[in-house]
């Protein structure tokens, strides 16, 4: 084998590490050399991490953690998902890692936990503290599997699937809080661990209670570094440099306890030195609610911020252009007649390395929406949020819209209710057809497919198939079908409470199912020689 095959072998390796794991098939002996290189493969993936933050602090909290895997042409066969405790806190020996006793004595005759007829996951809190797994996955792909916890101790949670279950593996966690800071329904997509992490419309503001939330899945110390930029440029922060996040553990940070400055707009930079980690901001206010504040998208000259709620009383975008170099912007709305440019808010103006934040108001006027910036002149790279509230007075409730990445192949959704869920999906480049599938329900049903155009420029409110006989939540794939033409989504999940409009809004990048893996050829002209 020569040198090149091996270089290709080992790029495709590195590739598949990313998301998971891909079995590398040698090519068809039968298929034709015409001298032109053919598009590199795509596989199913066979392991699949995730990473689920502290839900809460509050006693009231009340959390649903749902798993799901979109049935996938070509996966392996067999194989499960399990989400585990992480150990912070607990003795040595309730390490789900260490293969012991406490990690076996949870299964049933047939080595899967049973909840009801259809099993396959829920524990109580207690369990989840004996390390035993809080949710497990053994059925099937296709239908959500759901757990509960309640209160303010429960841990955060390391995944891992592996099989069929890996390919576009999701975790949706929800929390709801009945009062006190942050009350609301607070919701995340269990993230992949990574390197790197931009979060901008976090906030050390009085009346804000803001962690980043670090979470470490390997067998060694993660060490951290965590920069706060405010809009004078990079905040002098006391401990925020060399944080240790310990082997299977989740370290929440205080932000408030890094820096003295009190800004009402910062965007943290999460840089981990060695090892990996899931980051994710848990955002808190005394009076406005709260959520999960997820990564921005990667730093980009053009950004979009999809499925801004078509009733929002008020969007705040921050933006920040890492570096030393100014970036001008062009914002517009891309709403169901196509792009528009908010009046009295064409362009902003971002000076580098300081946090710039734009009140937009009302911005979508009772319409579906979606956040789409472009350079005006040059392009420098720059990451985005929305922070939008819903509501007036008192009952007013707050989420947020991050910068998203394409749907890509497939993008998942999980933990969708008949009636509390909204999908928006925005082709602000060009026309698309999209493939949007409901899933059976976590408690029975049937699943079904309707494929929907979405105009060039346009964000769509789509109304979801739901069919009759879903019982339970279920959950969403959206599938483009043109490769050349991008697309966003976004998932919004409402659910009232006593006059306050709950809500939460979850970006839907691509679900990480699928791994591009080249094609290699054997050279076997050096054994000839």
């Amino acid at each position: 084998m020569n040198r090149t095959t091996l270089s290709l072998i080992a790029g495709a390796t590195a590739l598949a590490a990313v998301t998971g794991f891909a079995v590398l098939t040698a090519p068809d002996p039968t298929a034709a050399d015409d001298g032109v290189a053919t598009a590199a493969a795509r596989l199913p993936v066979e392991r699949s991490s995730l990473l689920c933050p502290t839900p809460s602090s509050s006693d009231l909290a009340e959390t649903t953690y749902t798993s799901f895997t979109p049935v996938t042409k070509g996966a392996e066969s067999g194989g499960s998902a399990e989400l585990r405790p992480a150990t912070a806190g607990r003795p040595a020996e309730k390490d789900p890692e260490d293969g012991g006793k406490d990690g076996e004595e949870q299964s049933g005759e047939d080595g899967e936990e049973e909840t009801g007829e259809e099993g396959g996951g829920e524990e109580t809190a207690a369990s989840a503290k004996t390390g035993k797994p809080v949710l497990e996955h053994k059925k099937e792909p296709g239908k959500p599997v759901t757990a509960e916890t309640s209160g303010g101790e429960e841990p955060a949670l390391l995944g891992t699937a592996e099989g069929r279950f890996a390919p576009g593996w999701t975790v949706q966690q929800t929390t709801e809080v009945a009062a006190g800071a942050g009350r609301g329904l607070q919701g995340v997509t269990c993230t992949a661990p990574d390197t790197e992490f931009w979060f901008p419309g976090a906030s050390t503001a009085a009346g804000r209670t803001d962690y980043v939330h670090l979470t470490n899945p390997d067998g060694s110390a993660a060490v951290v570094d965590i920069e706060v930029y405010g809009k004078d440029g990079a905040l002098k922060t006391e401990v925020g440099e060399g944080i240790t996040v310990k082997p299977h553990s989740s370290e929440p940070v205080l932000l408030s306890t890094l820096t003295d400055e009190e800004q009402t707009d910062v965007t943290v930079h999460v840089v981990v030195r060695s090892g990996r980690v899931g980051a994710a901001v848990q955002a808190l206010d005394d009076s406005l609610g709260g959520d999960w504040l997820a990564a921005s998208a990667d730093p980009a000259g053009s950004l979009v911020l999809p499925g801004i709620p078509e009733d929002a009383t008020a969007v705040r975008l921050v933006v920040l252009t890492p570096g030393n170099v100014d970036a001008d912007l062009k914002v517009q709305l891309a709403s169901p007649s196509g792009l528009i440019t908010p009046a009295g808010n064409e362009t902003v103006h971002v000076k580098g390395g300081m946090t710039t934040a734009v009140d937009l108001g009302d911005v979508t006027r009772g319409e579906a929406g979606s956040l789409v910036l472009t350079p005006t002149d040059r392009s420098v790279p720059v990451v985005a949020a929305v922070r939008v509230l819903r509501g007036k007075g008192d009952d007013q409730e707050s989420a947020f819209v991050p910068a998203a990445r394409e749907v890509g192949l497939r993008a998942t959704s999980a933990d969708n209710t008949a009636k509390g869920s909204v999908l928006a999906v925005t082709a602000p480049e060009g026309a698309a057809k999209v493939k949007v599938t409901v899933s059976a329900g976590s408690e029975g049903g049937t699943p079904a497919t309707e494929t929907y155009t979405i105009k060039a420029g346009t964000t769509q409110n789509i109304e979801i198939p739901v069919p009759d006989d879903v019982e339970g939540t279920y959950a969403l794939t959206v599938e483009p079908e043109s490769d050349d033409t991008p697309v966003y989504a976004s998932r919004t999940l409402t659910a009232p409470d006593d006059g306050v409009p709950a809500f939460t809004v979850q970006t839907l990048p691509d679900d990480r199912g699928m791994v591009a893996v080249p094609h290699t050829e054997e050279d076997l002209s050096v054994l000839q020689r």
